[in-house]
């Protein structure tokens, strides 16, 4: 199934970290499919560059604000329902990530991630669920292969993926019966901006990708967009009787236990 299969006209979709990266290439994929979009992030001038892209072709708008903060939280999804009159899909997928062991670990750095990665979108779930009620909405989280399979020095990242997986089954069991569906997504390497910033800081950024092309049966680590797929096919009609559960995307690398 591709993009061009999955419609959402006359839906609106709330994406998080819209301002680049994996949430950029989902609010333009929901964008391209027919919805109006809002592009939320504490990057207020990324996610208005980011919409005035998308509204070259589409109905977009840019929400400056964090998402650990639960004002800001409920007060964009209000914004979102009285601009285009309807809220229907939410993709939280803003994060950070904070290296450090359990023992290296500032308890600081611990709470801000724990604030993104998890209360982030508790506090969405919690503010838009209501205007979905009734009217068959979904929520998808992005999650991660942190979530599955663990790595060394990413203590409280592994931990806050993993918690989304939780949160995503208890919304789905909790909320089903107000016709909201509620779905994760676990994405491998993503070529993104955060992906190349990583590589830079590396002593030899080439024979690590070497290694890392070596993880995926696919050949190739993935995009956006590929992200993007997955995200609108949980969040369509096509979609209507999985909820509770996860998807991975990550060109077969945990397969092998990477």
């Amino acid at each position: 199934m591709t993009i061009e299969m999955i419609h959402f006209d006359k839906k609106v979709a709330l994406i998080t970290g819209a301002a680049q990266g994996i949430g950029r290439g989902i609010a333009e994929a929901f964008s391209e499919a027919g919805a109006s979009v809002a592009l939320f992030d504490v990057n207020g001038k990324g996610a208005f560059e980011a919409a005035s892209r998308i509204s070259m072709h589409g109905k977009a708008l840019a929400i400056s604000g964090d998402v650990a903060r639960e004002d800001d939280v409920a007060a964009a999804c209000k914004q979102v329902f009285e601009h285009f009159g309807s809220l229907d899909v939410v993709v939280n997928n803003a994060g950070i990530e904070t290296g450090g062991n359990t023992l290296n670990l500032a308890l600081s750095d611990w709470d801000r991630l724990m604030a993104v990665n998890l209360r982030g979108a508790f506090l969405f779930a919690k503010h838009s669920i209501p205007l979905m009620r009734g009217k068959g909405g979904a929520i998808v989280n992005i999650s991660s292969v942190h979530a599955l399979v663990s790595y060394p020095e990413d203590a409280a990242y592994d931990a806050s993926k993993a918690g989304l997986i939780g949160l995503t089954r208890a919304l789905a069991l909790d909320h089903g019966k107000d016709g909201v569906r509620v779905n994760a997504i676990c994405p491998g390497y993503i070529e993104t901006p955060l992906h190349h910033k990583w590589l830079d800081a590396l002593p030899n950024p080439e024979e690590t990708m070497k290694e890392v092309l070596k993880f995926h049966p696919a050949g190739r680590i993935g995009t956006p967009r590929d992200v993007a797929q997955a995200a609108l096919f949980l969040a369509s009609d096509a979609a209507s009787f999985i909820t509770g559960t996860y998807l991975v995307v990550d060109g077969g690398m945990t397969a092998g236990g990477h």
